[in-house]
């Protein structure tokens, strides 16, 4: 049967990506944040040669104990 109209492909709202630095914030400041997300964010901040202290400090949120 041969279509009589073709439909677009309906328009989503994709929020914008935060920068590298907001998301880590983010991550260290949520506890709940998982540990495979704090790492990939520590690979993601290694490949952009990212901010010494910023990487010390979601080091440290990666080693912190979950009662800390």
């Amino acid at each position: 049967m041969p279509q009589t109209h073709q439909a677009e492909p309906a328009a989503r709202f994709i929020p914008a990506a935060k920068p590298l630095p907001e998301q880590i914030a983010d991550a260290i400041a949520c506890r709940s944040t998982p540990l495979s997300h704090l790492l990939r964010l520590m690979s993601a901040l290694q490949a952009e040669g990212g901010n010494e202290a910023l990487r010390l400090r979601l080091r440290a949120r990666i080693g912190a104990p979950l009662d800390a």
